[in-house]
C-alpha cells in the first residue's frame, strides 16, 4: 500500500499557473534589513536561528522568556508572515535545526562533524560547539550545507542529534571554519565588530555587543575563547508546559466532562464475511467536544483561544469523528484485543483495512479501530497546500493535528467503555469480540508512526505502542522523504529563496510540534506528562526507507532512549563510523522501549538532505513480513521486545 499522496490535479494546475504570475526571483535576504533584525549574521533577517536575540524577558512563563519576532519572511506575493503565533512561545524548537550562513565553508576542510560521524561533534577541537548552559554538556549534533540551494544561498545546518532539553538554554559557536582551498574564513564585520572592545553610545551595534557577554563567557568557560571564532549566539528551547500545554488542556478538559463513561457514538454500517480475516467491519462515528473555531472543525480552522490563551470550546462544537473497525474472525472464539490504527500520510482511516493491518488482526487476534488523523488526513490537502503558500496559515495543521489527537483518545474510550455494549460488537450471544479486560494498544505506520509517538505520549489510556517506520521533525524530514518534492513546487513558487525556505521550515516546526512526535518525544517513554502513565514503544525502521528518513528515527531513539537490536545491519551496509551512535543497544529480548532495523537490501539513504532514489522503498515492508507482526504482537501484549531472526539481521525479502 503507497502511503505517500499528490497534489490533485486541479491544484497541480492553479500552482503551474501561479508560477508564471509569481516572480521566482527573491530580493537578496540581506538587502532586507529591518527593525529586529540580528546584525551579527546579515545573510538574512532570522539568522542565526533560533536565537534569544528574537526573545524577550517574560516572568510570567516558565522559562522566562518569549519569543518576540518583530520581523519573519515575506513570500512572493509580498505578504508578510504574521509573528502572532509564534510570538506566544516561550522558546524554540526542542528538535530546532540551527542555521547560519557561511559563505564558502567547506564542512569537511573544517573537521566539521557529518551525519556518518556524529561522535565527532563532541571533539575537544570541534569546529561547530553547542553547549547546555545549564549542565556545561556539548551537545551532539550533525552538520551539513542544503544541498538543495545554489552556492550563494546554501544554509549551514547543524542537526542535533538527541533533542534539546525543555526550557534549557543553550550557546553555539562556530570557530576555525576553512574555505574549499583550506584558509581560515574570517568573521563577516558586523559580528568581527561584536567581538572588538566596547563602542562607545549610539552605535546601533552596542545593545548586540552587550547581549553577547553572557555568550562569551559561557563559551569561556567551557575552553571556547574568541580566536578563531567566526559565530556565536545564544538560543531558550521551550518548556514542557509551551509545548504541550494546549493539547493537554483539551485532553484534560473533554475528560473531565466525560468522566468514566463512554463518548457517544452512532454505528452507520456492518458488513459481515469480509474476507478469509476479517469477520466484521464496523462504521460510525464518535462524538468528541471540538475547540475548534468552526463548527465541525472543518480543514483551516484553528484553536479558539480563550483569555488565558488556552483552546476554548465553542458552546455546543462537538466533532464527528468517523471511524472504521475491522474485526477478525478470531474474535468469535476468542475475544479480540482492542488496538487504535493510525494511518500514512494525507490518508484516511480507511487505511485500517489494508492487507498488513488485516493480517496483523487475523494472526495475532486484534481488533483494530482507526480513526482520521485531522490535520493532516485526505480532506486536509487543500489546507495544507494553502499553508505552503502563506506560512501564516500553517497554524490551522498544528491546530487540527491536536484535536485530532483528542479525537484518537475519544475513540479509544469508546472502543474499551462503550464498543463492547453495542450489537455490532457482539455475537449472536450477545457475548463481547472486544476483550473487555485486555489494555488498549496502538499501532500506526508511516505519518501513523509520526503521530502515533505524540499520541502515545498524550494518551491516558495507552502503554505501549507500536511505531512503524516512524521518526519525528518534519522540519529534518521533508527534504529527505520522496513524499516532498511534489509539495516542494509550492514553497519554490511562494518562497523562492531556498535560504528563507530552511528559515520557513524552521518556523514551522515550532508549531508543528504542538501536534507531532518531536515536541511530545522527552515524555513519549519515561518522565510522563501530567495524567499520562509510562509508556513503551517498538519503533520499526526501514533501512534506506525513501519517504521516513533514517536519521529522523536515530534522533527519536536516542532522545526516548529506545534501545536498538543488535546486529542492526550486516557489515558494511551502513555508512556510518559508528553505526547508530548513541543508542543502546540488546540482543536476543528487551524489556522495554526499542528500535528494530528491518532491511530488505535498499541502499543505504544519501547523507545530503535529499530523498533516496536508489533501489526498491522499502518504506512498506516490515508491516508486511510475518516475523515483524509476530514481533509486534507479543511487544504489544507483553511489553517485551523479542528476537525472530535467530540472532542476526533482520531481514525482509
Amino acid at each position: 500500500m503507497r502511503l505517500r499522496r499528490s497534489l490533485p490535479a486541479g491544484l497541480c494546475a492553479l500552482v503551474l499557473a501561479l508560477a508564471g504570475l509569481v516572480p521566482l526571483a527573491a530580493p537578496p535576504a540581506a538587502a532586507r534589513a529591518a527593525e529586529g533584525c540580528d546584525p551579527i549574521d546579515p545573510a538574512a533577517c532570522l539568522l542565526p536561528f533560533p536565537n534569544d536575540w528574537h526573545t524577550v524577558p517574560d516572568p510570567g512563563t516558565p522559562t522566562g522568556r518569549r519569543v518576540n519576532f518583530r520581523t519573519t519572511l515575506r513570500n512572493a506575493l509580498g505578504v508578510p508572515v504574521s509573528p502572532d503565533e509564534w510570538n506566544r512561545s516561550d522558546g524554540f524548537s526542542p528538535g530546532s535545526m540551527l542555521l547560519s550562513r557561511v559563505p564558502g565553508v567547506d564542512l569537511a576542510r573544517s573537521g566539521a562533524a557529518p551525519v556518518t560521524d556524529i561522535g565527532a561533534s563532541l571533539d575537544p577541537d570541534a569546529p561547530i560547539v553547542v553547549l547546555d548552559t545549564a549542565t556545561g554538556e556539548r551537545w551532539p549534533y550533525w552538520a551539513e550545507l542544503d544541498a538543495n540551494a545554489p552556492a550563494d544561498r546554501r544554509a549551514l545546518i547543524v542537526r542535533p542529534a538527541r533533542n534539546f532539553l525543555e526550557g534549557h538554554r543553550y550557546v553555539v559557536a562556530l570557530r576555525n571554519l576553512r574555505d574549499g582551498s583550506g584558509a581560515p574564513i574570517a568573521p563577516n564585520p558586523a559580528f568581527r565588530t561584536i567581538l572588538g572592545p566596547d563602542l562607545p553610545g549610539g552605535h546601533p551595534l552596542d545593545e548586540r555587543q552587550r547581549s553577547m557577554r553572557p555568550v562569551l563567557d559561557d563559551l569561556a568557560a567551557h575552553g571556547v575563547d574568541r580566536d578563531g571564532l567566526y559565530l556565536a549566539w545564544d538560543f531558550t528551547v521551550a518548556s514542557r508546559q509551551g509545548l504541550t500545554g494546549r493539547m493537554l488542556h483539551i485532553r484534560d478538559d473533554a475528560l473531565g466532562r466525560l468522566g468514566d463513561r463512554s463518548p457517544s457514538f452512532l454505528v452507520t454500517r456492518v458488513r459481515e464475511d469480509v474476507d478469509d480475516r476479517i469477520a466484521r467491519e464496523v462504521e460510525g462515528v464518535v462524538w468528541a467536544p471540538s475547540y475548534l473555531d468552526q463548527y465541525g472543525g472543518l480543514p483551516g480552522s484553528k484553536f479558539r483561544l480563550g483569555p488565558d490563551g488556552l483552546p476554548s470550546r465553542l458552546p455546543g462544537n462537538d466533532q464527528a469523528v468517523p471511524f472504521r473497525c475491522e474485526i477478525p474472525r478470531s474474535a468469535f472464539t476468542e475475544p479480540a484485543r482492542p488496538a487504535l490504527y493510525g494511518h500514512g500520510l494525507l490518508g484516511s482511516h480507511g487505511e485500517v483495512g489494508a492487507g498488513n493491518v488485516k493480517a496483523m488482526a487475523d494472526e495475532h487476534g486484534f481488533a483494530f479501530c482507526a480513526t482520521k488523523w485531522i490535520g493532516m488526513a485526505d480532506e486536509d490537502v487543500p489546507n495544507v497546500v494553502s499553508a505552503l503558500t502563506d506560512l501564516t496559515r500553517f497554524r490551522t495543521v498544528a491546530d487540527r493535528l491536536q484535536q485530532g489527537m483528542l479525537n484518537f483518545v475519544f475513540l479509544g474510550r469508546a472502543m474499551t467503555r462503550g464498543f463492547p455494549g453495542h450489537a455490532a460488537f457482539q455475537d449472536d450471544s450477545g457475548a463481547s469480540l472486544i476483550d473487555r479486560d485486555a489494555p488498549l494498544t496502538y499501532d500506526g505506520n508511516s505519518q501513523g508512526g509520526i503521530m502515533g509517538g505524540a499520541l502515545t505520549a498524550v494518551s491516558p489510556d495507552l502503554r505501549r505502542a507500536v511505531l512503524g517506520v516512524p521518526a519525528m521533525n518534519y522540519s529534518t524530514l521533508l527534504n529527505r522523504s520522496s513524499d516532498f518534492p511534489t509539495y516542494a513546487r509550492v514553497l519554490d513558487v511562494f518562497y523562492p529563496d531556498k535560504l528563507d525556505q530552511q528559515i520557513g521550515l524552521a518556523l514551522i516546526q515550532m508549531l508543528w510540534d504542538r501536534g507531532e512526535a518531536n515536541g511530545y518525544a522527552q515524555h513519549m517513554t519515561g518522565d510522563p506528562l501530567p495524567g499520562s502513565p509510562p509508556h513503551r514503544v517498538l519503533m520499526h525502521v526501514a533501512f534506506g526507507d525513501h519517504q521516513v528518513a533514517n536519521v529522523a528515527s536515530d534522533v527519536q531513539a536516542r532522545t526516548i532512549g529506545a534501545r536498538v537490536h543488535a546486529p542492526a545491519l550486516r557489515p558494511g551496509r551502513s555508512p556510518d563510523d559508528v553505526p547508530y551512535w548513541g543508542v543502546a543497544t540488546f540482543g536476543a529480548s528487551h524489556e522495554g522501549s526499542a528500535m528494530v532495523v528491518w532491511d530488505s537490501g535498499t541502499p543505504a539513504p544519501p547523507t545530503t538532505n535529499t530523498p533516496p532514489t536508489a533501489g526498491e522503498d522499502p518504506h512498506s515492508d516490515p508491516r508486511s513480513d510475518a516475523g515483524a507482526r509476530r514481533q509486534k504482537a507479543i511487544f504489544l501484549e507483553t511489553g517485551r521486545v523479542v528476537d525472530v531472526c535467530g540472532g542476526g539481521p533482520l531481514l525482509t525479502p
